[in-house]
């Protein structure tokens, strides 16, 4: 990106949640100027510009009236070189084609278009020509980003017609609160993808945050963002059928979590400092096949948590084998596929589509 270190400085977040507040104000730390914070719901706002501590406050584009919201918004885009849609999946399109409508248009018939789809009466139409300008001028150099894991830079192609510069920008961590500091951004992986003077002040824009930037292909977003979630959030719903399994064990919900977290705090550990097959303990990895009947045996009056038990099961069994774990007495018995076959019979059973099942069995023994 050239001149970044010097140019882009100024920041617009569109999206008071907890992933625009805390990059906002990392970015803020890290010398960039935050001019806006723009919400829908103006209390949010007002929440998240508390926490960066910088910027106005103010409405979605699509939603102000008349008054000093709509011409503090569009000063605040004019003036910023860099605009975040930080908005759920679902909202991205239509944010930046409401900031293409209002920011974008020129000449009567246009700008007459832009103050009806704002709400903004006729008599102020001079001063909202005057803050619009053509095209050229609105977006030519700016550059958009949104947060989206999964949705590529087509989202944003309103305003790439109109000569901005758009890609994706994808955090790979977890935002549970607005207040987090900038160091949570420190080692984490921003994808990137779109235009290439976007993605490369995207990566400038990374590394002053701390984190590595990776450059992604768009058709390969959904498989990434989809890899994201089983890593992140699949693991809460996993924590939580173990807790509810001890539950049913007459453990309360606050002792499950104190003595499950070590546990699986642990296994991340191991995760990160070794590979993923030698991270992998317990009874499938040493072949304890009577450990794990008794296992499923136990979990016959849970069937969701059987299942999980199972498909997982079989995962962990592949990686057993990659690292041959397994003692070779079981190693070279059939005493672990018959079980994956018993479990395979069972589910055929209650209804699953043999073809399923028998596909399921080969691709385990496949495997090997």
């Amino acid at each position: 990106m050239t001149g970044t270190r010097n140019r882009m400085k100024s920041v617009v977040i569109v999206g008071a949640g907890r992933l625009g507040t805390v990059l906002g104000a990392a970015l803020r730390k890290k010398g960039f100027v935050v001019r806006a914070i723009v919400d829908r719901c103006l209390a949010a706002a007002r929440e998240s510009r508390k926490i960066i501590g910088a910027g106005i406050a103010t409405r979605d584009v699509g939603r102000v009236g008349a008054g000093g919201a709509f011409g503090a918004m569009a000063g605040a885009a004019r003036g910023a070189d860099i605009i975040i849609i930080a908005v759920p999946d679902g909202e991205i399109e239509g944010v930046a084609r409401k900031l293409a409508r209002v920011y974008g248009l020129a000449g009567p018939r246009g700008l007459a278009g832009a103050a009806e789809a704002s709400g903004v009466p006729g008599k102020p139409l001079g001063r909202l020509a005057k803050l619009v300008g053509a095209p050229s001028k609105a977006w030519r150099g700016k550059i958009v980003f949104h947060t989206s894991g999964v949705l590529t830079a087509d989202a944003l192609a309103p305003l790439h017609d109109l000569g901005a510069a758009c890609a994706s920008f994808h955090p790979v961590q977890s935002f549970p609160r607005k207040d987090l500091p900038a160091s949570h951004f420190k080692g984490v992986t921003i994808g990137l993808e779109g235009d290439a003077r976007a993605v490369r002040a995207g990566a400038a824009i990374a590394r002053k945050l701390g984190a590595r930037p990776r450059v992604f292909k768009g058709t390969d977003k959904a498989l990434y963002h989809a890899a994201c979630s089983v890593a992140s959030n699949l693991l809460v719903p996993l924590f939580d059928t173990a807790c509810g399994l001890l539950r049913e064990a007459g453990i309360g919900n606050r002792e499950a979590v104190e003595m499950l977290w070590p546990l699986a705090e642990g296994t991340l550990q191991s995760v990160k400092q070794l590979d993923r097959a030698s991270a992998l303990t317990g009874p499938i990895s040493r072949g304890d096949v009577e450990t794990v009947r008794r296992h499923l045996r136990a979990l016959e009056k849970f069937p969701a948590a059987r299942k999980i038990y199972r498909v997982l099961g079989a995962e962990a069994l592949r990686l057993a084998r990659r690292r041959k774990t397994i003692p070779p007495r079981n190693l070279h018995s059939a005493d672990i596929d018959d079980l994956w076959e018993q479990i395979g019979k069972e589910l055929a059973a209650k209804g699953v589509h043999t073809s399923d099942v028998e596909k399921a069995i080969k691709e385990v023994r496949r495997r090997k």
